[in-house]
């Protein structure tokens, strides 16, 4: 079963760009994966059809009303870190969504 993940920022522009590369890491390692990456304004058109929610470090500020939606809507939730958003680094993005997997 593939799993959806969906990164978001403020416009989708930088958070675009992570997922460009967090999708050419998934298919070095031949994980089943879709990953897409929206603005903040569109999280609700896509709660109910993913399972791994993952918010860019300048809006942690959301977190806590961001985390009660997903948690209704089974998703896991967790800010993607400053290290591995800064760098734009797929392959540490990719394990951050294996770690929540496994938690």
């Amino acid at each position: 079963m593939t799993t959806k993940v969906l990164l978001i920022c403020g416009t989708g522009a930088s958070s675009g760009f992570m997922a460009a590369n967090a999708r050419k890491a998934v298919k070095k390692e031949g994980l089943d994966f879709e990953i897409k990456a929206k603005s903040e304004s569109e999280i609700g058109d896509y709660l109910n059809e993913i399972d791994v929610l993952l918010v860019a470090p300048h809006l942690k500020y959301m977190l806590d009303e961001v985390r009660e939606e997903a948690e209704a809507a089974e998703v896991k939730v967790a800010v993607i870190p400053q290290k591995v958003y800064g760098a734009l680094d797929g392959k540490g993005l990719v394990n951050e969504v294996k770690q929540l997997l496994e938690n």
